[in-house]
């Protein structure tokens, strides 16, 4: 019926234990619900146990699902909302149409479609998975992207930290394009800044940098730094290094780390504000999603939320799922399910 019952969330299933978990989750709910699946929707990452564990599946349809859409869905199918909307998805990353990793994203969603409006400049993710538990590592890509191979030269904190051996065999990779995918998530700039900041290089748990860095900014630090906008054919492109750029002119100032990381999250909400006004006036839609793992933010979804109302939006975000993975399930099945209704693919 008009029911949708999503359950815990599992995390990523990288060990045996994990997929089993999976496994008897889904038998679970099949036993107490009493259901025998006609529709499957997963993952566009052709390498996720979830994925395989679909298409594995027999005598059912298939829908393939892009994550930051079903992110945009699941807020939207806990609203209530028809039609169309700009859904602004930040988190860690997901696999993008195009190959590369997405989780700076701008789009434009229905329930079956979606468009990428516009994104954060994609940086490459060296060494991948390491560079998320070790945010230092985007924190030092993130400076040579600004300013070429001389930034290590810079006299700050975060530079003289580095160990230069390392940095050269990640500087190789970077150059030679080995296990250095291009990202656009959000989530690894705010690591970026938290380890340029000297707040947390390395990390304990997912998100720690971005937490820690949450906690110590000043909510009530004015002014924004600099950022680019480029729009290329239909898609706007935030241009982040410039950001990166003045944080380091502060630091070399002095000043303190809670007002630079104040005005980071200023800065965040300052070019979202600006990138929903774009599309809104090439659009003509109104209605606005945040969703995504970043915005567990307490700060940036209040200081996001109060640009867009103050800009005339109409605001949606999660109250009864999570706006993490652990919600994103109910995207996928809502798109899936409309998808089946219009007999599209």
């Amino acid at each position: 019926g008009e029911y949708a019952f999503v359950s815990q969330h599992i995390g990523d299933l990288t060990n045996p234990d994990a997929l089993k978990a999976f496994e008897e989750g889904i038998e679970h709910f099949k036993k107490v619900f009493d259901i025998s699946p006609g529709i499957i929707a997963h993952d566009l990452h052709p390498d996720y146990l979830s994925t395989r564990y679909g298409i594995e599946q027999t005598g059912v349809v298939y829908y393939g699902v892009q994550h930051h859409h079903a992110h945009c869905a699941a807020c939207m199918a806990e609203n209530g909302l028809i039609g169309k909307a700009i859904g602004v998805i930040f988190d860690g990353s997901g696999f993008g149409t195009d190959g590369t990793l997405w989780g700076g994203e701008f789009l434009v969603c229905d329930y079956a479609y979606f468009t990428r409006a516009g994104h954060i400049r994609s940086i490459p993710l060296v060494s991948g998975e390491q560079a998320v538990r070790e945010p230092w590592r985007m924190a030092a890509v993130y400076l040579k992207m600004a300013y070429g191979e001389g930034f290590l030269d810079i006299p700050i904190p975060f530079t003289a930290s580095i160990e230069r051996p390392l940095w050269r065999l990640l500087n190789q990779s970077m150059d030679r394009n080995i296990n250095a995918p291009l990202s656009s998530s959000v989530g690894r700039l705010f690591d970026a800044v938290s380890a340029l900041l000297g707040i947390c290089g390395w990390i304990n748990y997912e998100g720690q940098a971005a937490v820690e860095l949450e906690y110590v900014a000043d909510p009530t630090a004015i002014g924004v730094y600099e950022y680019g906008l480029a729009q290329t054919g239909d898609v706007i492109t935030v241009d982040t290094l410039p950001i990166i750029q003045d944080i380091v002119a502060e630091i070399r100032r002095g000043e303190d780390v809670s007002r630079i990381a104040g005005r980071f999250h200023n800065t965040v909400a300052d070019f979202s504000g600006r990138m929903c006004g774009m599309i809104r006036k090439n659009s003509g839609i109104n209605e606005v999603i945040l969703s995504g793992g970043v915005f567990q933010n307490r700060m940036l979804l209040e200081k996001m939320t109060g640009r867009l109302v103050g800009d005339g939006f109409k605001v949606y975000t999660h109250s009864r799922i999570p706006p993490n993975d652990g919600g994103i399930s109910l995207g996928q099945a809502v798109i899936a399910a409309e998808r089946s209704k219009r007999k599209c693919v």
